[in-house]
């Protein structure tokens, strides 16, 4: 027989010995509730015949007070307990729905009757006490009669309670036999539940549970240490135990599996943390070089076994140069057109190797000893390129080799998450060194503007204090700006502007900095030129700009020529003021007639020294 016949048998007989043994609990409870019942309506009614007593006095006593001062205040009283009285009496009239026999009800009634004669006396008084017959008042109210009345509405209301008394002690002496019976009963069930539930739980222990279950309970108690080489194969029951053991042993199955999702959880939780880390450091790069350094450091710990290569987009050359590399890939040229690579193509992850066939991209075949010997290490290894991409523009490449199978699968998710953070790094990078770029560049002419102007200068004279070298200034003015922007247009004046920047640029490429100084003044830095070499290069400036001609929209604009102002730093003046005694020498070329060159004026001992 299986335990399950053998536990439904006993369920069974022990839940209809529990319901036998609840129902006669609760006939138990509810003898108790009459008896409380009866105590109950024994305290309401004694309350309500004492307090008729009470009050029956108490207007006995506020009407003869009455009638003896006059005192209004005694029948204010007066009224109140006469209120009072008139809801007890209210209250006493439904007791006979409260279980009040027809002897209590007639000994209540009969004292409410008397009670209300002697209301009408009270009445009575005091109507002829405000008619001015007082004598008349005291009669009714002190008389031997009067109090006779009150005597014999005190004795009904002891009637009354003793009668009360003597039912509920009945009542309650019955509850209490029945709530004993049923008790009894009750005790003597749950007894015979507990004679069977024992007899059946000891032979159950005793010839097919106790064994098994203590050998499988070592087993459970293994697998709770996460002992999971326990050995199930001594358990061969058909019965629950049985099924215990299979359970048991899907069990240490699912534990199995369990662990090994844990350890990968926890390999992956090291890996987020190794790519925040890194995600971390890159955004506090200042360059693309030391992004370089960052993957090359952290990539080997990320990807474990699989080295690879980190390329960066050159857009003058159209190319894709390595910036950096980890654990000696095998494959992969160093420089390669982004057309040689298809994931550069697609736009997205490509993948070849032996479980993965497919095109294999032609930097790999491009690679160090021949396109024969490229493609036969691109079949052998497994690569996998991943474009780096911000605002749809490519930026770069990451390219790794790995391992074929189960390896890769793994590694997939890493390697496009750690291009997106590349990605994200790169192009971040990109928009601050261009919003620097913007920020530090005059819109119009594409010159350096006045704040990098001032930044290099500080640069420059900073340099020139430790090292003697000599750093001259060019001021520089379009003369007559203001009339050629009236005569022609400011779209003129703007062309003139960015051609006579293309002149400037033209002179300084090699070894001096143009920068646009506001409006039409422009500024040349020469850093390690003399007084005499600054003067030249001024006065050749002076002369393209003169001999140039100036074209817009087909009209061609003659006799445009500018003034020039040279100082030389310390030679001609303090660091602190080279730009201001250019400036100066530019307006005392203004003045003596324009289109010219001047050189500063010498600046005295005491400026040299500030």
């Amino acid at each position: 027989m299986r335990l399950s016949t053998i536990t439904h048998t006993a369920y069974v007989t022990t839940v209809v010995l529990s319901m036998i043994t609840g129902a006669t609990m609760l006939m138990a409870s509810a003898a108790l509730d009459e008896e409380r019942a009866a105590v109950a309506n024994r305290y309401a009614f004694d309350k309500a015949s004492f307090e008729l007593d009470v009050e029956i006095f108490h207007m006995t006593d506020k009407a003869r007070e009455y009638v003896i001062t006059g005192n209004e205040e005694y029948l204010e009283d007066y009224g109140v307990v006469a209120a009072a009285l008139q809801d007890t009496e209210d209250r006493l009239q439904h007791m006979e729905d409260a279980g009040a026999t027809e002897v209590e009800l007639a000994t209540l009634t009969e004292a409410i009757d008397q009670a209300n004669r002697l209301t009408n006396d009270q009445r009575q008084a005091i109507k002829a006490f405000q008619s001015g017959d007082a004598e008349t008042a005291r009669d009714i109210l002190f008389s031997d009669h009067y109090e006779a009345e009150l005597d014999l509405i005190n004795s009904d209301v002891l009637r009354f309670q003793a009668l009360l008394d003597q039912r509920t002690a009945t009542e309650i002496e019955q509850a209490i036999r029945a709530s004993r019976i049923w008790k009894t009963i009750s005790e003597i069930v749950l007894g015979l539940t507990a004679l069977m539930f024992l007899g059946v739980l000891y032979f159950v222990l005793k010839r097919r549970i106790l064994r098994p279950v203590s050998r499988l309970s070592d087993v459970v108690t293994r697998l709770a240490d996460q002992d999971y080489d326990v050995d199930l194969s001594n358990f061969h029951n058909r019965d629950e135990i049985g099924d215990m053991a299979k359970a048991v042993r899907i069990f240490r199955e699912n534990g199995l599996e369990r662990r090994r999702l844990e350890e990968k959880l926890e390999r992956d939780l090291k890996l987020k943390t190794v790519l925040s880390r890194m995600t971390h450091r890159m955004q506090a790069c200042e360059s693309k070089d030391e992004v370089a350094d960052v993957v090359r450091l952290f990539l080997p710990a990320i990807l474990p076994g699989c080295p690879g290569r980190l390329y960066l987009f050159e857009k003058t050359d159209n190319i894709m140069r390595q910036a950096s590399e980890w654990l000696a890939p095998a494959d992969s040229a160093a420089r390669f057109g982004p057309m040689d690579c298809w994931a550069l193509r697609r736009g997205t992850l490509h993948q070849h190797g032996a479980d993965q066939p497919d095109m294999p991209c032609e930097h790999l075949r491009s690679a160090e000893g021949g396109p024969e010997s490229g493609r036969e290490r691109a079949n052998a290894v497994s690569s996998v390129c991943v474009p780096l991409t911000a605002q749809r523009e490519v930026i770069g490449l990451v390219y790794c080799e790995m391992p074929d199978g189960p390896a890769y699968q793994a590694h997939e998710h890493y390697i496009v998450m750690l291009a997106e953070n590349i990605s994200l790094s790169l192009a971040n990078m990109g928009l601050r060194e261009e919003l620097q770029e913007q920020a530090m560049a005059d819109s119009l002419t594409g010159l350096a503007n006045r704040r990098q102007l001032e930044q290099r200068l500080g640069a420059l004279l900073g340099d020139s204090q430790h090292t003697d070298r000599r750093v001259s200034c060019i001021m520089m003015d379009v003369d007559h700006f203001k009339m050629l922007n009236d005569t022609y247009g400011h779209d003129k004046g703007d062309d003139v502007l960015r051609e006579i920047a293309r002149i400037l640029q033209s002179h300084t490429r090699e070894d001096g900095l143009a920068f646009r100084y506001g409006g039409e003044e422009f500024v040349i830095l020469l850093p390690g030129v003399e007084t005499e070499d600054a003067l030249l290069r001024a006065e050749a400036i002076r002369s393209d700009i003169a001999a140039h001609r100036f074209h817009h929209d087909g009209i061609v604009i003659d006799g445009v020529t500018a003034s020039f102002g040279v100082s030389t730093s310390p030679d001609i003046c303090p660091d602190t003021r080279l730009v201001t005694t250019a400036d100066a020498a530019l307006y005392e070329s203004k003045a003596n007639g324009r289109n010219r060159v001047t050189r500063g004026r010498m600046a005295s001992s005491a400026d040299k020294v500030a």
